[in-house]
């Protein structure tokens, strides 16, 4: 099914132009079947935000540690600012939680895995822009403070600088099934820790 979403010319390497249109295709199913389940927290109680924190915070700082790991550092010079584990961490101590990873066995740590991981994590900046009118509208104090993690990089450009740099990357069909594949396992790692929330 991944494939179908590829060139079937081997020998014509696919337009970079193209390949966000491909991943956004290819992980359609996943990332509505994970808004449904995010969709479940009332995100302005402080025990359903805590929960969906945890949840976000499990996946979401195996994989950044797994994208270090990889080498990510020297493709995004300005990594060190995209990275979101400290904020969420610093949210839920606010809220008395726990950042728990999750155990990840992660199966390629290489340039596919780390556009088709952050093609996941840089996209969900655009879903916790509306998440942060959500949050604020919350009659808890500690739960409108703890938005670190939600509005980071907000205002930054993060995603758009993201896509660029993808649209510059040499991509053979390999790469591209390879960033596809990478993309739905990262959401199925964040549907994973939903659904253990």
């Amino acid at each position: 099914m991944l494939l179908t979403a590829v060139s079937d010319d081997p020998s014509r390497a696919p337009s970079t132009q193209g390949l966000r249109h491909r991943l956004k295709v290819a992980t359609a199913a996943a990332h509505h079947a994970l808004d449904e389940r995010l969709g479940q927290f009332d995100l302005t109680t402080t025990a359903h935000y805590r929960r969906f924190l945890q949840a976000s915070a499990a996946a979401l700082l195996p994989l950044e540690a797994a994208l270090e790991q990889a080498g990510v550092a020297a493709y995004f010079e300005d990594w060190a600012g995209r990275r979101r584990s400290p904020a969420i961490i610093a949210d839920l101590a606010d809220l008395d939680g726990v950042a728990i990873p999750m155990n990840l066995p992660i199966r390629r740590l290489d340039r596919a895995f780390m556009f088709g991981t952050l093609y996941v994590l840089e996209g969900s900046r655009l879903g916790a822009a509306y998440l942060v009118r959500v949050v604020a509208a919350s009659a808890d104090p500690k739960v409108r403070r703890a938005m670190r993690y939600l509005g980071h990089g907000a205002g930054g450009g993060l995603w758009h600088s993201f896509l660029s740099q993808l649209s510059r990357e040499p991509t053979t069909p390999d790469d591209e099934v390879a960033m596809i594949e990478s993309a739905c396992e990262a959401f199925a790692v964040f549907a994973k820790a939903v659904a253990c929330a």
